[in-house]
């Protein structure tokens, strides 16, 4: 089995149906709206988000999120996942009735009961949400600047990136900049390559969320090989999605042959039907990529990740003993 790095998915929609339903009961809640035959339904953006938050609702205390991370890094380390970064949301926070600060305590419990059981490393990535505002995405910000949760190692930006312009959110982003946090954006997944020139000039991250819309335009690729930004591809929710039509039209390959660094990751994975492992397995059958070559990607994984440099030493061993 190769082993396999993730450093893009969002924790509230990794809860995995099974999951879901057990916190239903918990609550009293019915599923059957979202929820059939044990998968996760929804037909169009508009019925995804619905479902998402009918979802997300059932983690409401301090111990669900503890379970919710336990359970998701634990399936992931049975996939042969040797670390992991998922993207938290304050926002969910205080619409759960929890305060950032207590909802990121419970997750990182989560976290080291997952790293207890299975080995796999893992750090969170506090969120703001693009479209909800620059005033939400600062406080967002300063809590991660803020946050003395050491599993904390990363700020980023997601949402509808179709909303206000890139220089909006600069203060946001030179806050967590000063807190030495690493900088990733959601860019290039429903808007056009502009999206990413947009982040990569004004907010500076050293990564981007999807950013595969770039492929649109052949100097925005050059650039970003050159710059040596890394590229959170999900190639499996692209196509659910239908940012792309399918596995074959995927620019992944493309980006990774003119030099990008790119890498794998599952975003929402029940909701798309994907894994980790379904993402490597799409990059296998789809992509040709072999298993130096998947080595690889876990390896531009690990070095780009928001992980001190002990933690990342570690973790190239482990990869250089499978090489």
């Amino acid at each position: 089995m190769v082993l396999k790095a993730e450093i893009h998915c969002h924790i509230e929609g990794a809860a995995a149906p099974d999951l879901v339903e057990s916190q239903a009961r918990k609550y009293g809640a019915d599923t059957s709206g979202f929820i059939r035959d044990g998968i996760l339904v929804w037909h169009d953006f508009t019925s995804f988000l619905a479902a998402y938050d009918a979802a997300s609702s059932l983690f409401r205390d301090e111990e669900d999120y503890a379970r919710l991370a336990e359970h998701y890094l634990s399936s992931l380390a049975r996939e042969g996942t040797i670390y992991s970064e998922f993207f938290t949301s304050p926002d969910h926070a205080r619409r759960a009735g929890l305060s950032p600060a207590a909802y990121t305590a419970a997750l990182a419990e989560g976290m080291r009961r997952a790293k207890a059981k299975t080995g796999i490393e893992s750090r969170m990535i506090v969120t703001g949400v693009r479209h909800f505002g620059v005033e939400a995405v600062e406080t967002a910000a300063r809590f991660a600047a803020r946050c003395s949760e050491p599993l904390v190692t990363g700020f980023g930006m997601g949402g509808d990136e179709r909303f206000g312009q890139a220089e909006d959110y600069v203060r946001a982003f030179e806050i967590a900049r000063e807190a030495r946090l690493g900088i990733t954006v959601h860019a290039g997944e429903f808007s056009g390559w502009e999206s990413v020139r947009d982040a990569l000039d004004h907010l500076r991250p050293s990564r981007i969320g999807h950013g595969v819309r770039a492929i649109e335009n052949a100097d925005l690729v050059r650039r970003i090989a050159a710059e040596g930004i890394v590229l959170e591809c999900c190639p499996g929710s692209n196509v659910a999605l239908q940012v792309f039509d399918d596995f074959d039209n995927h620019p992944f390959p493309q980006l990774r042959a003119a030099g990008c660094k790119v890498t794998l990751s599952s975003d929402d994975p029940p909701y798309f039907a994907t894994s980790i492992g379904r993402e490597y397995k799409i990059a296998r059958q789809h992509f040709g990529l072999d298993d130096k070559a998947l080595l690889a990607i876990t390896r531009t994984a690990i070095t780009a990740a928001f992980v001190d440099k002990a933690t990342k030493t570690a973790l190239l061993a482990r990869l250089a003993q499978k090489a």
